[in-house]
């Protein structure tokens, strides 16, 4: 019977569930920066065998936010406000690439595709849904991605956008950054579908370009605190 009840447990609390509660332990300074993540303590804590979490530490180092080093175990990292930003730049000029490369090629079931995600988006934030809002919101972007047809491209940005994706999903909480989000979006959309090559490419770079600047902004927050 004690079997079954453990394994009720790690069905409830996936791999996936542990990487978003260590994400936001890391990124509210639960965990600090050099703080060691024991594979024992962790899986004493969430109840769960210690396999679930060993993946759960190689996801987090692959997205950057921790460190795995042999004989040394685990680590939370400190990024640099530079680094969180030079690496949100990169992603900039990927995704406004996707954009422009869209705009030439998307088909028009991808075009409405595009448009329900943002409309999820609309919907999702009227209901401050902040995870919700996340999900719906990645769905964009990645139709952008599969409709630029640019196999390299997808690949590099679905790297970047792992590192990313903790730092990203912390903005959605913040006032306002829903809202603005989709404004941002519909225009987006707006040049796609009107095979309007600049513009897309110049809007998705600004729309990037101002996460980049808000992510800047929670993390200096953060590094107070820390601080402190």
């Amino acid at each position: 019977m004690s079997e079954v009840i453990n394994g009720e447990k790690e069905a409830r609390l996936s791999t996936d569930g542990l990487v978003r509660l260590l994400e936001d332990d890391i990124l509210n300074s639960i965990l600090k920066p050099g703080d060691r993540l024991d594979e024992q303590s962790l899986a004493r804590r969430f109840e769960v065998s210690r396999t679930p979490v060993r993946e759960a530490l190689r996801h987090l180092a692959s997205s950057g936010l921790i460190e795995i080093r042999k004989n040394q175990g685990a680590t939370v990292k400190r990024l640099t406000t530079a680094e969180l930003i030079e690496m949100f730049q990169v992603m900039a000029e990927y995704e406004g690439l996707s954009a422009r490369l869209s705009a030439r090629r998307m088909t028009t079931s991808e075009i409405a595709e595009m448009r329900k995600w943002n409309k999820e988006c609309d919907a999702l934030a009227n209901k401050e849904d902040h995870d919700g809002f996340y999900a719906a919101n990645n769905l964009f972007h990645e139709t952008i991605f599969r409709g630029s047809r640019n196999e390299f491209l997808q690949e590099e940005s679905r790297k970047l956008r792992n590192r990313l994706n903790a730092y990203r999903r912390h903005i959605t909480t913040q006032p306002r950054s829903m809202q603005r989000s989709v404004v941002e979006h519909n225009r987006i959309a707006d040049a796609i579908k009107a095979g309007d090559e600049d513009t897309a490419h110049n809007l998705m770079r600004q729309h990037v370009d101002l996460v980049a600047g808000r992510a800047a902004d929670v993390f200096l927050a953060l590094e107070s605190e820390i601080a402190e």
